[in-house]
């Protein structure tokens, strides 16, 4: 989808707030000169970012466009690296990457590690489980074993909401569902996006799972930028002002979550407007 990002119907507010932030700063230039902006993504995560042709292998997904949005504003070439969940805050405090596009939860202990761009969505984490199981609710999960993606917060949301349970990690979400029809766990937890794309992967199998209405956690996703970095962290945020302000935040939400989707999510009740958590 291209994007058509026009500044006019900004908030002076948010427009003057984020120009004054304009700072040195060596990671903008630096990725200028470069000619690209390298983002990390997961690749598996459907619809943010996930292979929708296993022939071509090209990722696909609403965090590819809004990274591709940001090289576009910049004037460089986006080029994407898949990453793996655990993987993610590593590879960009080493320079390996740019910036995270990765399905990536803003939270007060990660904000130690990396920073945030405003938030780019809101996901609420939840449990898949079997149907013959006969589990419908999540206390009905204590003292059971639960699957859990390694290096995502899922890992420390299950203990604190489902008593006395083994959390069990795999590398990637992929890992996790086939670990949950193998009978490995009582049941898979991963943000309601993520196991909604599970669900359309598994065909008509998807009849024998449900989702458990019941959330663990509400989580903010954002994107990730490398600490010291004002300038890009700014410029990340105007573009996303931006692609609010022009109503192709809300045209990203449809396409990839609306009606017409095969996710169909309720109306989307966020904005690209703040990096706030509370």
């Amino acid at each position: 989808m291209k994007l058509n990002i026009k500044t006019k119907h900004f908030s002076a507010g948010v427009f003057f707030a984020l120009l004054a932030n304009i700072v040195h700063a060596d990671q903008l230039q630096d990725i200028k000169n470069s000619g690209e902006l390298i983002c990390g993504v997961l690749g598996t995560d459907q619809p943010f970012s996930y292979m929708k042709n296993p022939l071509d292998r090209k990722i696909v997904g609403y965090d590819v466009d809004l990274c591709h949005a940001i090289a576009k504003n910049i004037g460089v070439k986006p080029v994407l690296k898949q990453l793996a969940t655990a993987a993610r805050i590593p590879e960009l405090q080493q320079g390996r990457v740019d910036i995270l596009a990765a399905s990536l939860t803003h939270n007060k202990e990660r904000e130690s590690q990396i920073n945030f761009s405003f938030s780019t969505f809101v996901v609420h984490q939840k449990a898949m489980v079997r149907k013959d199981s006969n589990i419908t609710s999540l206390v009905q999960l204590e003292g059971k074993k639960v699957i859990a993606t390694k290096g995502s917060t899922t890992e420390t949301n299950i203990p604190r909401m489902i008593k006395n349970t083994t959390v069990i990690s795999f590398d990637t979400n992929p890992q996790g569902v086939l670990a949950l029809q193998q009978g490995k766990g009582a049941a898979y937890v991963d943000d309601d996006t993520t196991l909604t794309g599970n669900m359309l992967k598994l065909g008509a199998d998807a009849n024998n799972y449900l989702i458990i209405d019941e959330p663990i956690s509400m989580e903010y996703l954002a994107l990730g930028i490398r600490k010291g970095e004002p300038q890009f962290l700014n410029e990340v945020n105007l573009t996303l002002a931006q692609i609010e302000a022009s109503g192709e935040g809300q045209n990203l939400y449809d396409k990839w979550f609306g009606p017409t989707s095969g996710m169909s999510f309720p109306p989307r009740t966020f904005k690209f407007s703040s990096d706030k958590i509370d």
